[in-house]
């Protein structure tokens, strides 16, 4: 019983420290995604669109989809298979108040920040 139950342990920390991100933060160049133990950088040039979407609307942009990935208690992070959009990032910590982030050569973002409307208004407010 101990060995499994270390097992679940190890395996929720790990998922929780390296795959779960705590923040999203905007620069005027670039978003920031925090992990506890490590960062990402999206250059803003290659993000062409952000907007707020609810549930509906996100499910008439991209039609039926499958998480790939992580996805529970904490939210859902890995990638999400769309019939319209084929494969999208996702890190996400609940299921309303989407934020898009359209990428023409990359995969587009769906993040859940705080505040998503903020979000979108901070990211349209910096500086190109």
């Amino acid at each position: 019983m101990v060995v499994p139950a270390l097992f679940l342990v190890i395996l929720y920390s790990w998922i929780w420290l390296r795959f779960r991100p705590t923040r999203f933060v905007i620069h005027p160049d670039r978003l920031e995604v925090h992990w506890p133990l490590k960062r990402r950088a999206v250059p803003r040039q290659q993000v062409a669109e952000v907007r707020v979407l609810g549930r509906r609307a996100l499910l008439d942009s991209t039609g039926w989809t499958v998480r790939i990935g992580a996805g529970g208690l904490w939210g859902g992070f890995g990638w999400l298979w769309t019939r319209r959009k084929g494969i999208v990032e996702m890190y996400i910590s609940r299921t309303d108040e989407f934020v898009w982030m359209e990428r023409p050569e990359g995969r587009p973002l769906l993040i859940t920040p705080e505040e998503p409307a903020a979000f979108v208004q901070a990211w349209s407010g910096t500086t190109r």
